[in-house]
Formats: structure tokens, sequence, C-alpha cells
């Protein structure tokens, strides 16, 4: 049977976190990929690349895999009645609820992390825990069908993950092979705790609005969800 696998599409989408899964979930035998979203209209994400979505939430069938990337765009689900009516009624019957990066604080706002272990970009990692999840400091991190992948290229080794519990790690690992993941950077600076000081502080500083609103944001979420 073709596995249904719902991405929720939205703008200001952090462009990685879709099309790392994206294309290591499309690489597997059998699936049907779906970018979810309110209408059809093209959204654009946080660098500018513009989607168009293949069906709304109204049309959207039962998903076997339902994904929330992250992206700029989140504080605005993280308040959006129909985005998270749409994720409890699909988590609900979903083998797997998911999420890539930032995307967690959505599934966190829609109370599907409450209890259970969680992870986020490193930036974010604190808003976590009001929200009722239990923080792991991970690249991607399992609790039941809950699988969760730390920040933007994490979402490559979280979809990975996924393939191997879809199907098997062989059938992973071709994939792995296929799109040649073999990560090798040029510098040791992709965790806050390996990049030099100067930078993590300039990082730092770059997310530091972001995060007061999100942080904002999410009290009000923590407040709703008792």
């Amino acid at each position: 049977m073709t596995l249904q696998i719902g991405f929720l599409l939205f703008p200001g989408i952090q462009q990685l976190d879709l099309t790392g899964p994206y294309d290591v979930l499309g690489s597997l035998p059998d699936v049907k990929l779906h970018l979810v979203w309110k209408d059809l209209a093209p959204v654009t994400s946080s660098t500018g690349l513009v989607f168009t979505p293949s069906m709304t939430y109204a049309d959207c069938p039962s998903l076997d895999v339902i994904c929330v990337p992250g992206g700029s765009g989140v504080g605005a689900l993280m308040e959006d009645p129909p985005t998270l009516d749409f994720l409890k009624a699909q988590a609900a019957t979903a083998r797997y609820v998911t999420s890539v990066c930032t995307g967690s604080l959505v599934l966190g706002a829609a109370g599907l992390l409450r209890g259970r272990k969680a992870t986020t970009h490193w930036a974010y990692h604190d808003l976590l825990a009001p929200l009722g999840a239990i923080p792991v400091q991970a690249r991607v991190v399992r609790d039941g069908n809950l699988l969760t992948g730390g920040g933007i290229t994490a979402g490559i080794d979280f979809a990975l993950t996924l393939a191997a519990e879809l199907y098997s790690e062989a059938a992973a690992q071709l994939v792995q092979l296929q799109i040649e993941y073999a990560p090798a950077p040029p510098f040791d600076s992709g965790s806050p705790d390996t990049a030099p000081r100067h930078v993590l502080e300039e990082a730092q500083k770059r997310t530091a609005e972001s995060h007061r609103v999100r942080a904002e944001i999410v009290a009000r979420a923590a407040a709703r969800l008792g």
C-alpha cells in the first residue's frame, strides 16, 4: 500500500528543512508526497524560493507520516487554529508524527509534545520545555511514534532514520548512497559546542530577536495548553 507522507508548507518555511527530507523520503518506493497548506496559492520560503502546495488541509487524506518543517514563519503557525487543528487531527491516526528544526515548536503548540522527548534548533532549544516537552540535545530524537530532527541539515539525518523505520536499514542506506550523503564540512562550526566563540556570539546576536518573539508566543501557547 502506498505510504502517504505530508509536509506542512507555509510562508517563511526554511527550504532545506523541507527539501532535504523530501528528497530522502521521495527516493523510497511506493510513497506519495504531499505539500499541504490552507490553500493552493504559492508560498515563499525564508530565503526566497517559491513553493506551490499540492493540496489543502480540507483535501488531505489521513497521512502515514506528517512532517512539520521549521523556518521564520513558525511563530504565526503556533497561533493559527486551522493549522493546529489539522496537526492534531492528523496526529491522531498517523504512524509517525515528525518535525525538523523549529517545526517541533509548532507540534508543541498543538499539544503534541507533552511528556515526550524532542529536539529542535540549538538557538531555540530552551523553548521546548515550556511546551511540555522533554528536551534532548541530539540530531534526531525518537519517542514512540514521534521523531524530531535538530536544526535544518539534521532533517536529512531525520529522514534517513525514518526511512529505516518505514522500510529497512538497507533501504535507507541505499538512499544515502544515491544522494551521496557523506558529510565532510570544511569547518567544525556546525554546533555551539565546536564553533569558535566569536562565531557563536555573532549567531546568538542574529537569533536574539526571533528568540524573544518566539519566547512570547511559546508563553502564550503554554498558557493556552494549561
